[in-house]
């Protein structure tokens, strides 16, 4: 079994007369790490660029605002929350300067140093945080007094206590009142890509679109198709989400539930799994993230081109209308119906 660390376990203290910059602060993500650490009573400050909406985001929220290069030279712990395709080279151009030794280069994704593209000097503790949830409810649950789980690992130990500090940051954070589970860059990464390209990602959207157009070239309407495989997929989810998948099948009618132990084996079955264990040894051999890395470095043709082909599915134009039945799901109220003029008597 993992190591589970609760608040029992660490010790917010080492924080103490530390400075934290937050590289990406104005983000979703990098707002919430930002207001929960400040709320623990940590010193904290941002880094975006000026101007940009993020900026003006962490601005406007009370935070110190600056660039990522006077970030790392201010901090004694740095956050990397910018996106993966953009670390390398901000960390080349502003952070590499400021890691001098007894500092703490921190993650919330292994990809950069997983996978080699950033390479931290001997003398500082590298190490991660990954909350496992949007920073939207990050947030949302520390105001409650409550957390997420996350995950703890440590790639540089120079100080010897990068374990300890990296806890003292998952506390400030709010995620020790769930539990931080100890695991590895290596594992957290590869883990991490394989969910998003098999199951959660790439896998549920295929699995949608297939079993669409599937109903549609059958001649079943677009709009019934949409009801049945890609909208009431959250109602699935959310029972999964909420008790496993034995507590989904125990909350959907018998029909469904054979339906599923019988006919699932077979959209999903050995080919399917071969497949998932070919992607996976990608990740593992670094294939994945060299055609990633070559892909941004070429201006992303393909993911570009990709992302404009799937924005024009026949699925997309189906949804689109039949979501403006239901403006509830964007947190707007229904429109209540015209009243009829009393008639005159």
């Amino acid at each position: 079994m993992a190591r589970v660390y609760y608040d029992k376990d660490c010790k917010l203290e080492l924080l103490k007369g530390k400075v934290v910059g937050i590289i990406g602060g104005g983000g979703n993500q990098g707002h919430a790490h930002s207001a929960n650490l400040r709320d623990s009573g940590c010193d904290v400050i941002v880094a975006e660029l000026a101007g940009t909406e993020a900026w003006k985001n962490a601005t406007a929220a009370g935070f110190k605002v600056v660039d990522a290069a006077a970030a790392a030279k201010a901090a004694d712990v740095v956050m990397m929350l910018i996106p993966d395709p953009v670390q390398k080279a901000v960390y080349q151009s502003a952070i590499a300067s400021g890691m001098e030794k007894g500092k703490t280069l921190m993650f919330a994704h292994g990809f950069n140093i997983h996978y080699g593209q950033i390479m931290p000097p001997p003398d500082v503790d590298v190490s991660m945080i990954a909350p496992k949830a949007p920073g939207a409810r990050l947030r949302e649950l520390y105001i409650e007094g409550k957390g997420v789980p996350a995950l703890v690992a440590v790639h540089q130990d120079a100080s010897g206590k990068a374990t300890q500090n990296a806890l003292a940051y998952a506390k400030a954070l709010g995620v020790s009142r769930a539990g931080v589970i100890e695991t590895t860059f290596a594992e957290e990464t590869e883990t991490d890509l394989f969910g998003e390209q098999t199951v959660l990602c790439g896998g549920v959207t295929s699995l949608v679109k297939m079993g669409w157009e599937t109903l549609v070239e059958a001649g079943y309407q677009p709009e019934i198709a949409y009801f049945e495989v890609l909208h009431e997929l959250k109602l699935i989810v959310d029972l999964i989400h909420e008790g496993g998948i034995a507590h989904m099948r125990r909350r959907v009618s018998e029909t469904a539930r054979y339906g599923d132990l019988t006919r699932g084996p077979r959209v999903i079955d050995d080919m399917v799994r071969e497949e998932m264990e070919v992607i996976l040894s990608e990740i593992q051999d670094g294939t994945f993230a060299k055609e990633w890395i070559l892909e941004n470095q070429a201006g992303r043709p393909v993911f570009n081109a990709l992302m404009r082909m799937e924005a024009e599915h026949p699925i997309e134009m189906v949804g689109a209308e039949l979501r403006k039945m239901m403006p509830w799901l964007h947190g707007q109220a229904p429109a209540k119906p015209a009243r009829k003029p009393r008639a005159k008597k």
